[in-house]
């Protein structure tokens, strides 16, 4: 069975202010780019994963800025784990199991609501932050699909410095794309990396 999100305002307002709060005591400063939201569509967005952070980060950035209906899909391990994230929009995928279908068809069906926003870290598991390209498991072909294709893609890669500061700064790197843009699972997975490959650049350019 998978773990749906549940609603209760008290506790996803309390994260709201708690993730806020963290964030601005454990980093210097949270940079975006601001891609254009069209509000008649949900949010496919397909991040990197390379820290604990990475899911409350997203959170956070919906809060401020795509103010969408925030859903990430996590293990379930990690959801029977921490009591509290289903209050935050999670819902559970456990690979190779008889429910990883019904959690990729629940994605998808998530797709056709344009209030959503979808996290997916296609990735599957954490690697590090200085690796050279994205790996993308199968389960995103199969959301896709579930879906009705009418949703946007909005590409995420997180980097972080610390240049002269204590603490490390964010860095997110956000591009737009229509859900007709790619024909397959390797035209994502390449325009992804095409992307991520100009987020390093633009990191290894700055200087301080």
């Amino acid at each position: 069975m998978i773990i749906k999100p549940k609603k209760n305002i008290l506790v996803h307002g309390f994260f709201v202010w708690y993730i806020g709060r963290i964030i601005k005591q454990n980093f210097t400063a949270l940079n975006f780019n601001t891609p254009k939201i069209e509000k008649d569509k949900a949010i496919f967005l397909l991040a990197n994963h390379f820290s604990w952070w990475d899911g409350f980060l997203i959170f956070y950035l919906n809060h401020v800025y795509f103010k969408k209906q925030f859903r990430v899909m996590i293990m379930e391990n990690t959801a029977k784990k921490i009591w509290f994230m289903k209050f935050l929009g999670s819902f559970s995928v456990q690979p190779n199991s008889r429910s990883v279908l019904q959690s990729l068809q629940y994605a998808g069906e998530l797709l056709d609501k344009p209030e959503n926003l979808v996290l997916v870290f296609p990735q599957g598991k954490l690697h590090s932050s200085h690796i050279q390209k994205v790996g993308f498991q199968k389960g995103i072909q199969k959301i896709v699909n579930f879906s009705q294709k009418k949703f946007q893609y909005v590409f995420s890669v997180a980097l972080t410095d610390y240049f002269e500061h204590k603490k490390p700064s964010l860095y997110f790197n956000f591009s737009q794309h229509s859900a007709q843009d790619f024909e397959d699972l390797n035209a994502i997975e390449n325009s992804f990396n095409q992307h991520y490959q100009q987020a390093l650049k633009k990191q290894i350019e700055k200087v301080v």
